[in-house]
Formats: C-alpha cells, sequence, structure tokens
C-alpha cells in the first residue's frame, strides 16, 4: 500500500557494534589488576627478597607468583613503596622453592590456572565477529536488491505471477503450428463460455502438456492461447519453486494455484516442467528432496481441481521422456501438443512473421530462404532475420537484401569468417579434402545436392562441403545412408588417392561416419550380419531420472559383431569414394585448382568444374546456403 510506513530493520547494527565495543572493554578493565602498586620482579630478584624474610605471603597460579612485601619497598627512582609483586617461574622450575617458602614462614595459596571469562571470550572473539560480518553483510545484500533472492521472503517473490496478466499475443503471432493451433481450439471455447460446457456437463481437460524441441514456440503458444481467450495468464518457471529451504517449493505451489482459483477462468503456464517433474526416487539425488515435494504439491492442486473450475495448466518440456508417469496420467496432464520443427510452408510463415517491420529489398525472396533453412526451429529463424538485419545496418545500408540474409545464415550455421594464416602445402591438402567431399556427393545419386564448397575458415572449422536436402525426409532409406557415408568419407579418401596420405582433418568425418554406421547397424536393422535386432546403447541419464547403472542386452559376442559390421561399412563407403575418386580424377584436379583459386565455389562453379551428375540434382533454390543437417568437413 502507499500510505504503508516503512517497518524498523530487527536489528541496529551500529547501536549492536556500539555496545559489543562497550562489553569488551568492561570486561577487559574489570579482570585487569591495577598495576600501578604491583612490582614486577625478575626470579632472582624475588628469590633474594625470600632469603631476606621480605616477603610474608605468595600466591602461586601456574608458573605466575604473586606476593606481599612485608614492607613497602623502594624499587625505582620514582619514589613509589610497592607493597606487592608479581614475577614468573623459569621453565625449568624450581624444586627447592616451596622448602624455602616454609622454611621463612611465608604463607602460600595455590590457585588454579587461570581460565578467565575474558581468556575464553578473547580466544573465541575473532571467530564471532567474523560470523557476525558475513551475516551483516548478506542482509545488507538482500536488502539491496529488495530481497528477490532471500529465501526468508519467499513469500514476496511471486507477487508479479501471482497477479498475472492478460497478454496482447495472439494466434496471429504463432506461425509455422498450425496443427497445434487446431488442438487448443477447443480450449479458447472453454474459456470464453465455460457455461456453455458445463450446460452439457463437459469437463475440459485441465492439463495441457506443450512438448517440442527448444524455439519452436512452447511458451509463445501458451501466451497466445490466453491472449485469445482474453484470460488472465499466470507464467512461473518450474525453477522457481526450489528453494533452499524444503517447503518452500510447495508453498509457492499453493499461492499459484490459489490466486488462479480466485481469478477464473485463468491460465497457469509452468515452463520446463522436467526440472522439478523427473521420475521420483530415481536419480543420483535419491528419493525426498524439495522437488519431489514441490511435484507433489503440483500433483494434489491438479487433483483438486472440480470439473467445472475454468482453470487450464499448461506445462512445457523438451524432454517428455523423463516426466514422472503421475503427471502424464488422466485427470493431469493427460493431453499432449507437440510444436515440432516447421516444415517449409511453417517457415515461409514464420519468415513473414517476423519480416513484418523489417524494411526488405526486392530482391529477398522468403520462399528462398525458407527452402534454404530445413531444421531451423522458429527461434532460429527469428534470430536468421535480427543477423540480417544487423548486417544490413553495419554496411549503412537502407534495406536488407538477400545477400545479408544469406551471409547470416552461414554465419549462424558455420560461424564467422576468421583469417587464418595457412601455408600453401596445408592449404592444397585443405582442397583436395573438400573437394573429395564434393566429388562423391555430386556424383552419387542418392546424396543430397550440394550448395557450395569453401575452404575459408568459419568458427572452428578450416573448410567444409554444405548440402541441402531437395525435400523434407522423415525417414531415410538404407540408399541414401550409404551414399551418406561415403560422402563423409569422400575427404579422406581423396587425400589417400592423390596425396597418398591421411592428415587429422577427418577426425570429425570419421566420428559422425562411424556413429552413422553404428546406429545403421544396432538400431535400424542394416546390416545382414546382425539383422533387425535393436542393440543400441540405453540413453538414459541418472540426472534425467534413470538408473546410475545400465544394463547391457546382448552378449559380447552380439558386440563383436557390430564392431565388425560397422567397421564393413565404412570400409565399404571409403572404397565407393576411392572409386569415384580415381574415375573422375581429371575432374577432381580441375576443381581442386580452381577451389585454391577462388577458395569458395558454389553450385553452378562445382557443376563447370564436374561437369553433369548421372542423376539431376539441380535445385529449385538456387541462393540458398546451409542448413541444419549439413555436412561440415
Amino acid at each position: 500500500m502507499a500510505n504503508e510506513q516503512p517497518q524498523p530493520p530487527l536489528f541496529n547494527w551500529t547501536q549492536m557494534w556500539m555496545m559489543l565495543g562497550v562489553v569488551l572493554v568492561a570486561m577487559y578493565l574489570l579482570n585487569s589488576p591495577d598495576k600501578s602498586s604491583v612490582a614486577e620482579l625478575p626470579y632472582s630478584t624475588f628469590k633474594s627478597y625470600l632469603t631476606d624474610d621480605a616477603i610474608t605471603r605468595v600466591e602461586m597460579q601456574g608458573d605466575t607468583l604473586r606476593g606481599e612485601f612485608r614492607d613497602p619497598q623502594f624499587l625505582d627512582e620514582s619514589n613509589t613503596g610497592y607493597s606487592e609483586f608479581s614475577t614468573r617461574m623459569p621453565a625449568s622450575g624450581d624444586d627447592r622453592l616451596l622448602d624455602q617458602l616454609e622454611a621463612h614462614n611465608v604463607t602460600l595459596e595455590v590457585l588454579d590456572a587461570e581460565h578467565s571469562l575474558l581468556t575464553a571470550l578473547l580466544s573465541v572473539l575473532p571467530w564471532i565477529l567474523l560470523l557476525l560480518y558475513f551475516f551483516w553483510l548478506s542482509r545488507r545484500t538482500m536488502g539491496q536488491m529488495g530481497g528477490s533472492n532471500s529465501p526468508f521472503d519467499f513469500s514476496k517473490q511471486l507477487q508479479a505471477q501471482i497477479k498475472g496478466d492478460i497478454p496482447d499475443t495472439t494466434f496471429d503471432d504463432v506461425a509455422g503450428q498450425d496443427n497445434a493451433k487446431q488442438e487448443v481450439q477447443e480450449l479458447i471455447e472453454f474459456l470464453r463460455n465455460p457455461e456453455q460446457f458445463r450446460s452439457l456437463g463437459a469437463e475440459v481437460p485441465h492439463g495441457i502438456l506443450l512438448m517440442g524441441p527448444p524455439g519452436t514456440g512452447k511458451t509463445l503458444m501458451a501466451r497466445a492461447l490466453a491472449g485469445e481467450a482474453g484470460v488472465r495468464f499466470y507464467p512461473i518457471s518450474a525453477s522457481e519453486f526450489i528453494e533452499v529451504f524444503v517447503g518452500v517449493g510447495a508453498s509457492r505451489v499453493r499461492q499459484l494455484f490459489e490466486s488462479a482459483r480466485k481469478n477464473t477462468p485463468s491460465i497457469i503456464f509452468i515452463d520446463e516442467l522436467d526440472s522439478i517433474g523427473r521420475t521420483r526416487g530415481t536419480g543420483l539425488g535419491g528419493g525426498h528432496d524439495e522437488r519431489e515435494q514441490t511435484l507433489n504439491q503440483i500433483l494434489a492442486e491438479m487433483d483438486g481441481f472440480s470439473g467445472h473450475e475454468a482453470v487450464i495448466v499448461l506445462a512445457a518440456t523438451n524432454r517428455p521422456d523423463v516426466l514422472d508417469p503421475a503427471l502424464l496420467r488422466p485427470g493431469r496432464f493427460d493431453r499432449h501438443v507437440t510444436l515440432d520443427l516447421p516444415d517449409l510452408s511453417g517457415r515461409l510463415d514464420i519468415l513473414a512473421v517476423h519480416t513484418r517491420h523489417v524494411p526488405l529489398d526486392p530482391t529477398v525472396d522468403l520462399e528462398k530462404i525458407a527452402a534454404g533453412t530445413p531444421g531451423f526451429s522458429g527461434a532460429d529463424l527469428k534470430n536468421l532475420v535480427n543477423e540480417a538485419a544487423m548486417l544490413g545496418a553495419r554496411s549503412r545500408a537502407k534495406t536488407v537484401t538477400m545477400a545479408n540474409f544469406d551471409e547470416a545464415r552461414d554465419k549462424i550455421i558455420l560461424g564467422t569468417a576468421r583469417s587464418l594464416v595457412i601455408s600453401p602445402q596445408e592449404k592444397h591438402r585443405l582442397a583436395v579434402h573438400e573437394a573429395g567431399h564434393t566429388l562423391v556427393a555430386h556424383f552419387l545419386p542418392n546424396a543430397d545436392p550440394l550448395y557450395k564448397v569453401s575452404i575459408v575458415p568459419r568458427g572452428q572449422a578450416l573448410g567444409g562441403t554444405h548440402q541441402l536436402p531437395i525435400e523434407e525426409r522423415h525417414t531415410y532409406s538404407e540408399e541414401y545412408l550409404r551414399d551418406r557415408l561415403a560422402v563423409m568419407l569422400g575427404g579422406r579418401a581423396a587425400e589417400k588417392s592423390l596425396l597418398g596420405t591421411v592428415s587429422s582433418g577427418a577426425d570429425d568425418d570419421i566420428h559422425q561416419a562411424t556413429g552413422l554406421a553404428r546406429s545403421m547397424v544396432s538400431r535400424w536393422g542394416m546390416s545382414d550380419e546382425v539383422g533387425p535386432v535393436d542393440l543400441r546403447a540405453s540413453e538414459g541419464h541418472p540426472f534425467l531420472g534413470r538408473e546410475i547403472a545400465q544394463p547391457r542386452h546382448y552378449s559380447e559376442h552380439a558386440a563383436e559383431v557390430v564392431d565388425d559390421a560397422v567397421q564393413k561399412l565404412l570400409l565399404s563407403a571409403q572404397a565407393v569414394a576411392m572409386e569415384l575418386i580415381r574415375t573422375h580424377q581429371p575432374q577432381m584436379e580441375t576443381l581442386i585448382t580452381r577451389l585454391e583459386q577462388e577458395e569458395t565455389l558454389h553450385q553452378q562453379a562445382i557443376e563447370d568444374c564436374l561437369g553433369p551428375a548421372k542423376v539431376s540434382k539441380l535445385r529449385y533454390f538456387p541462393t540458398v546456403s546451409g542448413n541444419r543437417k549439413q555436412d561440415d568437413h
């Protein structure tokens, strides 16, 4: 409230420090003896006074001796008469002292070793001060940050979410996900007019799980759903429920659901549900922890919905496989909406949305850009448009050109071009390597069409041969995969055929080819020796709710058969590549020479060097470049 007075602090630190100082000084003064009338004597002088019968009384405390003179003694030029004295015994002790004291009729009193309160306090005082300082510093830091990171103020951290808002996002802002929009359409009708559903006894699902790869627009879809329905939207990340103290997450869940119930119709959106919703009782975290309590509270709140409450809980995840089964049963998140990577038409729609406020040059063809970006998500395409606009602004242009989009796409996929000094010998080997990939991809009938080949270093790569599929693929034939293996090993085959040796430049090629060949053998049954048997290793991860120990369901002999089949596939692919290079060596030499001269060749220049392929693979979109499923060598 605006009229509320600020609350006084729990502690006045200035007063506390002052009081602590006063107490310490007082304790020191009270426990300190009055040294003005006490003479500090060497031990030998003390023995002399003892022999002269000048001492009447002695107190022994450890190795310290205190006592009284029979008569005041004048020991210095100050004319001060000392009636008391103190001295310390030598480290070796004095075995005759007690006998001498008794012989001279000196009263002896033995005290316990000194363990005063002041001594004990002074020994621990530095640690007390250090702890108080860190406590004060943490409280001061949390105060400066408004308590936003304080686990003690967790009830204040959800105020923004608890208030909720009605988003201005609509389905017009969501492109490329037509199927997903159709699946949630009836939810909009329910939120707009819940009485119509109630009159017919219909119950709309209260839990909707949005699934899909990162960047496909799950959060945007949730906001658009609330915006279309015109209802309050309560977004929160699942990780915000977790705190140091057990029970905080469950309390936050209760607050959020209570606020949503008070403001029906409404939508609760929990992002990254897998961070708290993983399978319970598994993984390295063990059993009963804060995540499980939070998850249990979410389940209890969803069970508490009545059939006619106009509250819908949306959750988003890109790992539905690790979610607890209790989350997915009927009555909870029983409706699943999948947001896939957009196809060609979807990418075109997304580009149209993100370029609405971007001044485009007439040469820009969004269809060509969409065709050249298979595998891009909505977030990737948004980033592409932004990078192109930044490149245009950097060149002080008034519009964004097609060249800006091409350069932006290469920058996203391959990295920024960098200057690197390469010797002529290494440059020649690099040109041979990339020309090998290019020639094999050009002449194999099932390989993807080439876009360009380059020996310009970008990112971590020294060069690359880039292909683009003609069409969207959802399954891969054995012929396509075998040709893909040959293309991957084409660079190594070229080095071996033309230079007589191989280099470490084929490291990533071999890694990718081995992984693909192993999948062909152990997952897809593309080996006669192994047959249609699933022998892949488990992909479970202990941190994501799976077993730490991975059981193997096949024998050592089966593992050897798989290894042999993988090696056979790779050697066969390499043989195919080497045969093509030997057959077309003149064209290969032409390509190498031109590549060394120009460093980057596009599709038409490649065909000028190699001639037409046996099977025409001319692309319909000759200006596009790169994709997520490219072959970088």
